[in-house]
């Protein structure tokens, strides 16, 4: 064989390495001891078979798989979709590639009325402090919320007949906050960490309705009023039940001053959650309405409409009653 031949093959096992390179979407680094740093960007796998920039939130080590997992934000898609991938589906961005502008959203505290948790929270801490001052609280306290929520803890909950994804984090206590998979009662709303405990939980328990008077029925649907101070238990598991699907909302233990009111679809089994909304008691500020959620497999079907409109009736007569 000659010098030339030699070296063509030289160089054609160099351009198959180089593709190779290229076909791992220059993997460079993702192999090694330490792990990418938070806010690197990078693009990701995602379930449409396409790969999306994405910024890296946390890691960790998978001790199983012998394999960083990184937990990302899309650039493109809402919080919710934020996710934990392995190495194995996540390319860095080549130096050579385009610079990568990331979307700066407003800050939470602009644009946008205060929870009410995070009202009675300033309003404590700023009493009779400089506007100035007050704000940079504000923010301090939104920056905590934001800091302490960034990386969602469960994946899923079983509730009734429904596995749900879980959309942003929810506070549980920490024995339960980061199960893969949490189980719930569907009509007490107690949450376990296995099936089984589930299974024995179902055969004593005796609720098949949300703990309260129900104040609405027609045909197969009511509305149960449930009062925060009588239900305290119900109430707080009903509130981290829907911080699993709510981005902002920070109310979670202080349910006593707050009436909820769930909405359910009955049959020969029971009531079954659909949705809730929940008002305060006495608002200073006069709302009427704190907050509202319909679970994710309910969602397009009307429930939420129907919960507003019963909710401004319920205003309007609650409002003729005190005149």
């Amino acid at each position: 064989m000659s010098n030339n031949d030699n070296m063509e093959e030289v160089d054609n096992s160099s351009n198959s390495n180089n593709e190779n390179e290229m076909e791992k979407g220059n993997l460079k680094g993702l192999n090694c001891d330490q792990p990418l740093s938070s806010g690197t960007t990078i693009k990701s796998l995602w379930r449409d078979g396409k790969y999306h920039k994405a910024e890296v939130i946390e890691h960790k080590f998978d001790e199983e798989l012998k394999l960083w997992e990184y937990y990302i934000h899309y650039f493109e898609f809402n919080r919710r979709l934020d996710e934990w991938v392995t190495e194995k589906n996540i390319q860095l961005i080549s130096e050579n590639s385009e610079v990568v502008e990331k979307k700066v959203e407003p800050h939470p505290s602009e644009g946008r009325k205060l929870t009410r948790s995070l009202k009675r929270q300033r309003d404590e801490t700023t009493h009779g402090t400089p506007v100035a001052e007050e704000d940079g609280q504000l923010s301090a306290l939104e920056k905590q919320h934001e800091e302490i929520t960034k990386v969602k803890n469960i994946e899923t909950i079983e509730l009734g007949r429904y596995e749900i994804d879980a959309w942003y984090f929810s506070p549980y206590p920490e024995e339960f906050a980061y199960c893969k998979k949490l189980f719930l009662c569907e009509f007490c709303l107690k949450y376990m960490k296995k099936k089984k405990t589930l299974v024995r939980h179902k055969e004593k328990c005796q609720l098949r309705h949300p703990p309260g008077n129900e104040i609405y029925r027609e045909d197969s649907l009511s509305i149960f009023e449930v009062d925060g101070k009588k239900n305290k238990i119900y109430c707080q598991n009903l509130c981290l039940l829907a911080k699993l699907f709510l981005d902002h909302k920070t109310l979670y233990y202080d349910v006593e001053p707050f009436l909820f009111y769930v909405m359910c679809e009955c049959d020969s089994h029971g009531c079954h959650m659909v949705g809730y909304f929940s008002k305060e008691k006495d608002s200073p500020d006069d709302y009427n309405l704190a907050c509202i959620l319909t679970l994710p497999p309910f969602q397009r079907k009307g429930y939420g409409k129907l919960l507003i409109t019963f909710c401004i009736n319920l205003y309007n007569n609650y409002s003729l009653y005190l005149l």
